[in-house]
């Protein structure tokens, strides 16, 4: 039995799952935290990768590993491949200014249709102009840019920081296509290399970026392993799902994400869908919102009770809160574009205002502000006929019973699974053996219930 190995190296953790490479059955499993925090050192990811590895076992017995992990993070590299300052991830929104200025500079329009996207705060590209506008003497050091899924593949590869005047090896850097998408400089032509300077305000047509490899190509690894091309965290989950054209996955995690597997681009002038890639081949439309469990984890801390009990209490109360409705931006937000927004609630009257609703409205608020999203992506030809609902907040009652409600196509939930971490592995079967393993693609039946339109036009009726 052939074992391959797949990463998850997330905001708040890193997961590893070894699984056998013909079925997918998950043969064991790892665990390690990461350190809070907006941005990270990388060291802390490649420590938590080793006591992940450590957790599951060991990979000694494993012949081949992909590593998924959280996209636009900015890993800059000196000439001896030293990180040169902590890792801004993608949820550090300190770059706004900077995207509005690339935007300025280049135009939504040609933007989009060279890459895919319209710049705001989470994409790498402005983490870069930030570094050249506030850090310019780091800037002009910087020789090698990664993600964090190509430093750790990196790294896993052994390479790493060298003497200064040895050969650090930063050509062996690689990534794939779907968290190259993410960077604000790669289109279907490859690396845009102009982008990239006028981000860092100097020619940057001789520096190092990842080799993009494809979905079944593979580099050498540790003990003789192989290493695939990895993938950006929602590409993994896709992959992980065995997702196909026709539906959407709406993943509740840290952050909130939608997104559709499709055979053609997505250029959203707007910037309100990106216009991902995917990890096989095709592409990944996507909408991203800042705020997602971490509203609901607020709600729980403010009403005393834990996720089970906000369930509870989010049940008890009506369809549409008794008028209550959370905007529930409460560091800002993605989708949209609002990176210095702050929560409102709407609504308060002596009636309305109880834990019931208030619980209810919170749940609601994350919900519908997804729902904005798929409606958006729908709105460029995306055809969606189910929607997968996934993340630790996917196993709440009052979420999937809310979640009927809100969305107008039929939710499932699958199986509770590190999905990214699956997918990962699935590319390193894939790796392996030459072909697309298909594992884990979903046979739950849907969530039963009537779509209650005022949900929608309630919290509609409150946006900007």
């Amino acid at each position: 039995m052939a074992l391959v190995m797949g990463v998850d190296s997330s905001t708040q953790s890193c997961k590893v799952v070894i699984a056998d490479a013909t079925t997918g059955a998950v043969v064991r499993t790892g665990r390690a935290p990461h350190p809070d925090g907006t941005e990270v050192d990388p060291e802390a990811w490649w420590d938590a990768l080793q006591a992940a590895i450590a957790d599951a076992g060991g990979m000694a017995d494993v012949a081949a590993v992909s590593v998924a992990g959280q996209q636009h993070g900015l890993v800059a590299l000196d000439v001896n491949g030293e990180v040169i300052r902590p890792a801004l991830l993608w949820n550090d929104t300190r770059s706004a200014g900077a995207a509005a200025d690339l935007v300025a500079e280049l135009g939504a329009p040609a933007l989009a249709q060279r890459t895919g996207l319209v710049p705001v705060a989470s994409f790498t590209v402005t983490k870069l102009r930030w570094m050249a506008d506030h850090e310019p003497d780091s800037a002009a050091r910087i020789a090698a840019v990664a993600l964090p899924h190509d430093w750790l593949t990196w790294r896993l590869r052994g390479f790493g920081p060298v003497p200064s005047g040895e050969d650090p090896r930063l050509d062996e850097l690689v990534t794939d296509r779907s968290d190259a998408s993410g960077t604000g400089y790669w289109g279907a032509e490859g690396y845009d290399r102009e982008i990239l300077s006028v981000a860092l305000r100097r020619d940057a047509s001789g520096m190092i970026l990842p080799r993009v490899l494809g979905p079944g190509e593979h580099v050498a690894g540790p003990n003789g392993a192989q290493v695939g091309a990895g993938a950006g965290d929602n590409a993994g989950a896709a992959l992980g799902l065995g997702a196909r054209q026709g539906g959407a996955v709406v993943s509740i995690g840290t952050s909130g994400t939608v997104f559709a597997v499709t055979d053609v681009p997505v250029r959203d002038a707007s910037g309100t869908v990106a216009g991902f890639a995917d990890a096989a081949g095709g592409w990944l439309p996507l909408i991203a919102t800042l705020n997602a469990a971490r509203v609901l984890d607020a709600v729980t801390r403010l009403l005393g009770v834990d996720h089970a009990g906000l369930s509870e209490l989010a049940l008890a109360a009506d369809a549409g809160a008794g008028g209550l409705v959370l905007q529930p931006w409460f560091e800002g937000e993605r989708t949209p574009n609002r990176p210095d927004a702050t929560a409102t609630l709407f609504g308060l009257t002596l009636a309305s205002t109880t834990r019931e609703n208030l619980a209810r409205a919170a749940i609601e608020g994350v919900l519908c502000g997804l729902a904005e999203g798929l409606d958006a992506i729908r709105g460029h030809g995306v055809e969606v006929g189910r929607v997968l609902l996934i993340g630790g907040a996917a196993q709440s009652p009052a979420v999937q019973r809310i979640a009927a409600q809100v969305f107008d196509v039929p939710v499932v939930v699958p199986e509770p699974q590190e999905y990214v971490a699956l997918g990962a592995a699935a590319q390193a079967a894939w790796a392996l053996t030459g072909s697309r393993a298909e594992w884990h693609a979903s046979d739950a039946p849907p969530l039963v219930d009537d779509p209650v339109p005022g949900i929608r036009e309630a919290y509609a009726a409150r946006l900007p």
